[in-house]
């Protein structure tokens, strides 16, 4: 064994002081494995040793016989056959190990390694293997721009070569037809030197080939193509595709509308990513988020040396500044700590350029989002590193900032003139951005600093004079000029800036951290994490790409079904699906959604994790507790809010859907709407079900009022304990409805097929509305008034109402009171109500029900005065009369008087004292009379003179 370990094939190129490390004594260790069950064996004792040998160990074998393909080129071609007829698993165990391999140790491959590696890849694409195309994708990432080594140069043209002969393969993957054209189209750019042309025009050929026939796969790769495009259009194919784009689009797509329909996309972060190496992309990450300033430089000069030191070097840095802008989005956490920030490792890039072109293109590349800058679609961090390069330089270099304000004011009429305002509007839209996000309270000091030649200053402030000072001494932000000293932070001796300030003390300036939807900081950190994909494992990596660009239920599923061993973290799903579910459009439907409108809302990333949630079928539990435990986890971080009332609305489609397709009216009326499936997710993210239909409903009228209306009837059928007479919920809706939707509501009562109330503790629920806005109550009395709620239920609260500020309650009770009889518990609660002569409620009832009821009213006012002045003789309290009350009722006996003071007042004034005249009100008055203090008594009104009847409104029965 110790001769096969030293005799074994060497993967990578080391060096006699490296020791081996895990991956390469891993690799070993499998391909003697391998050659201990095939050595000495004729061909037919082989294959039954593999296939006895994969049944126990599938990845030993498989592993062991990629490295003898990679090492071995004279047993390539059997080792490979014989692979493909052992493998168990599609070749899948084989895939994933070789791209761990290109992406970890690629740059350690031996020459023989390499070659074997295109050999391996050419093949499988001929067989067509499930999975190649995110090899080559991992692969292409090495073929690097900057870079005209004999090594680079060799893997370009090999890669470039495969592509042209298995063209017709190529075709069948849209995502890497993109990224073949981004890599090459960047690369054209570099290979500008006679040795190169050859290469160079087989790349331009190929490129305009997959532009012209595959424009519409092209588009998605949004305004970076531009960008890429506007750097070769002076080679003739291009210039005349230059032509085609602006003069004549629909040749190249049906389509294709503009430019301006490119300029407006932002580009994919995985073609941005793309364009930097893996070791590049680890080096630049670690860079900008383990290294504190004041200890960056050391690490600044060795990426120098190891990757920009060179002429050809001077386009990286374009793409690193792209891959800075677009990928690289710290967290809150991070920008509050001492790491070295985005804008100052941008600021090395752009002082370390030495050529005038390079210069410009990077300044266009860290400019690029602004120009068509659209808040609703671009994300404000990558606007950010640009204003705050700007500002941090001015004060320890200033001819940055300049050189980037010139420019910032150049791009604006020369970017491309027929879009001039379109560009200037893009730019304003950044600017207003920033001073709204509070990345700078004010942008004065920067347009207007001393430290720009007046020239430049005239320049900066005749273009962006809507952000300079105005004639109130105050900036756009509504600081005035001599508080910016307090609102803007300092830059002194004690602010960050470039390597060559080292010695001094840094304490970073921190802009508040948020994007263009103003998105709490967790979903912000789940949306723009880099290693979203590669938290994954690697079988599942292009599955995650492909989820990210596409975002539809489809990309979701075959993600969640391919999730299988090794299962990925909860964590990472989690991470992936708010970042997915986040740029993915939102739920929206119209006021009456048809079957086709629903099955359309519903192909989101999010919708297909709930498909797992109410599958039965036998082996699906894992599945499940799979999707609950990403759910729990999203729960915890809080990075989306909308996976609730999500659940709602698919379990309501579902619902539908069920019912359609039922043509028997009984099974119709059968079909169950799965309440249980929200149940058990409350229940496994420990969520109370109440509070969590609330909590649901709350963010559910934050993105679309049509939905929670849509949600209504079932909600309050299914979850009827919890959702009637819940107080936020009910807010929740009634602070969304319009007139349209209450009627909606109210339809559906009358119907019956709505219940959102029960007398039980109505009372608290209406005290709370108390506070709410004038047409919540409004929309609430509404639907009380529709459910037949009696006056009996709403009693208590009448003494409550403040007639200034409960208008809007007291004015619904005084209505249903007008549909009443007067009762002894109405007329006491009415009598309770605090005096002010302002308010009229208690009179202006009174006086209603004496139309058709006074002889009652009569006796219940008498009887209420009654019980506040009770005779001497005990005999007499023990004979109660008819519509006698308790003698602990609740109204005082000066409320009582001054409420009867004021009836009287009234009657005076329409020369009706009937009620007064009544025997019972006679005795009831006098008893007070006799037995009030004197600041209590009643004015006489004893045997009034006899006033006309009050004649009795004509009722149906009259």
């Amino acid at each position: 064994m110790e001769q096969a370990k030293s005799n074994s094939p060497k993967l990578f190129v080391s060096t006699a002081i490296e020791n081996k490390d895990e991956v390469e004594e891993r690799y070993e260790r499998a391909y003697n494995y391998f050659q201990s069950l095939v050595a000495d064996c004729t061909e037919k004792e082989a294959h039954d040793a593999l296939n006895n040998a994969v049944c126990k160990n599938h990845e030993e074998v498989s592993v062991g016989m990629l490295m003898s393909i990679l090492t071995e080129p004279q047993n390539a071609t059997k080792c490979y056959r014989d692979l493909t007829l052992i493998t168990r698993d599609g070749l899948t165990c084989v895939l994933n190990n070789l791209s761990n391999l290109i992406l970890e140790r690629y740059l350690k491959f031996s020459d023989t390694t390499r070659n074997q590696l295109m050999w391996l890849i050419k093949e499988m694409i001929r067989n067509a293997v499930t999975g190649i195309d995110n090899v080559c994708w991992n692969l292409m990432r090495y073929a690097s721009g900057g870079d005209i080594t004999p090594k680079n140069i060799i893997l370009v043209e090999s890669l470039l070569d495969m592509f042209i002969e298995h063209r017709g393969w190529l075709d069948k993957f849209p995502v890497l037809i993109c990224m073949v054209v981004y890599t090459y189209l960047r690369l054209v750019e570099d290979h500008n030197i006679p040795q190169l042309m050859n290469l160079r025009q087989k790349e331009v050929n190929f490129v305009i080939t997959l532009i012209r026939e595959r424009f519409t796969d092209v588009l998605s790769l949004g305004r970076d193509l531009v960008r890429l495009l506007q750097n070769v259009a002076r080679i003739p194919e291009f210039n005349q595709l230059w032509q085609d784009i602006l003069v004549n689009p629909k040749s190249l797509s049906p389509t294709f509308t503009n430019v301006l329909q490119l300029l407006q996309t932002r580009t994919s972060r995985r073609y941005l990513q793309s364009r930097l190496t893996p070791d590049m992309e680890r080096k630049l990450v670690f860079l900008t988020s383990q290294v504190r300033f004041g200890h960056h430089k050391k690490y600044q000069e060795w990426f120098q040396r190891q990757y920009l030191a060179t002429p050809e070097s001077q386009s990286l840095r374009s793409d690193m500044i792209r891959f800075i802008v677009g990928v690289i989005h710290p967290t809150n956490e991070l920008l509050c700590s001492d790491i070295i920030p985005r804008w100052a490792v941008i600021g090395w890039l752009l002082t370390t350029c030495t050529s005038n072109v390079a210069a410009s293109n990077a300044k266009l590349a860290l400019f690029y989002d602004w120009l068509f800058y659209d808040p609703e679609k671009d994300n404000i961090m990558n606007i950010e590193p640009a204003i705050l390069v700007m500002h941090h330089s001015m004060r320890s270099h200033p001819a940055v900032t300049a050189t980037l304000l010139d420019f910032l004011c150049r791009i604006i009429p020369n970017f491309y003139p027929p879009y001039a305002e379109k560009v200037r509007q893009g730019i304003f839209n950044s600017l207003q951005q920033i001073i709204e996000k509070r990345v700078l309270p004010n942008l004065h000091p920067l347009f207007d600093s001393q430290k720009l030649d007046r020239e430049l200053r005239s320049t900066v402030r005749e273009t962006f004079k809507e952000f300079c000072t105005n004639g109130n001494g105050e900036g756009v932000s509504g600081i005035r000029d001599e508080g910016t000293d307090d609102a803007i932070p300092r830059v002194g001796s004690d602010e960050p800036a470039f390597s060559d300030d080292e010695e001094e003390t840094i304490t970073p300036t921190i802009a508040e951290d948020t994007d263009d939807d103003d998105l709490p900081l967790s979903e912000v950190r789940a949306r723009e994490r880099p290693e979203l994909a590669a938290a994954l494992p690697l079988v599942l990596r292009p599955l995650a790409e492909t989820l990210l660009d596409e975002r539809t239920s489809s990309s979701a599923t075959a993600l969640l079904d391919a999730c299988g061993s090794p299962s990925p973290t909860p964590k990472a799903l989690a991470d992936l699906f708010a970042a997915a579910v986040q740029e993915a459009t939102p739920l929206r439907i119209s006021n009456n959604p048809a079957p086709a409108e629903l099955d359309n809302a519903i192909n989101s990333p999010l919708f297909s994790m709930f498909n797992y949630l109410i599958d039965s079928s036998s082996g699906a539990e894992h599945k499940r507790k799979l999707v609950l435990e990403t759910f729990k986890e999203i729960h915890s971080q809080g990075s989306l809010r909308c996976v609730g009332f999500s659940l709602l609305f698919y379990l309501r489609v579902c619902y539908e859907r069920d019912r359609r397709s039922e043509r028997d009216s009984a099974k119709r009326r059968n079909v169950k709407f799965k309440a249980d499936v929200y149940k058990d997710y409350c229940s496994y993210l420990e969520l109370k079900l109440a509070e969590s239909l609330a909590d649901d409903f709350e963010r559910c009228q934050e993105y679309d009022t049509n939905v929670l209306v849509w949600l209504i009837p079932d909600v309050y059928r299914e979850f009827k304990d919890q959702a009637q007479n819940h107080i936020r919920l009910l807010h929740a809706i009634v602070s969304t409805l319009d007139a349209c939707q209450l009627q909606r509501l109210i339809c559906l009562t009358l119907q019956g097929n709505l219940m959102m109330f029960k007398s039980d503790d109505i009372t608290t629920m209406l005290s709370t509305s108390l506070g709410w806005e004038t047409f919540e109550q409004y929309c609430l009395w509404q639907l009380l008034t529709a459910h037949d709620i009696s006056v009996e239920d709403v009693l208590p609260i009448i003494p409550k109402l403040s007639f200034k500020e409960h208008s809007e309650a007291l004015t619904s009770v005084l209505l249903m009171l007008k549909q009443e009889r007067p009762t002894a518990d109405v007329v006491r609660q009415l009598f309770c109500r605090t005096y002010d002569e302002e308010d009229t409620s208690v009179v202006s009832t009174l006086m209603y029900w004496c139309q058709d009821y006074e002889d009652k009213v009569g006796d219940l006012v008498a009887a209420l005065l009654s019980t506040r002045y009770p005779g001497t003789s005990p005999n007499k309290r023990k004979r109660p009369g008819k519509y006698s009350m308790p003698p602990n009722a609740p109204p005082s006996a000066e409320l009582v008087l001054k409420h009867l003071e004021q009836m009287r007042m009234c009657c005076v004034e329409q020369d009706d004292m009937s009620i007064f005249n009544m025997e019972c009100m006679q005795k009831a008055l006098q008893q007070a009379q006799s037995n009030s203090s004197d600041s209590l008594r009643e004015e006489e009104i004893v045997k009034p003179k006899q006033a006309k009847r009050r004649k009795k409104a004509i009722s149906d029965s009259d």
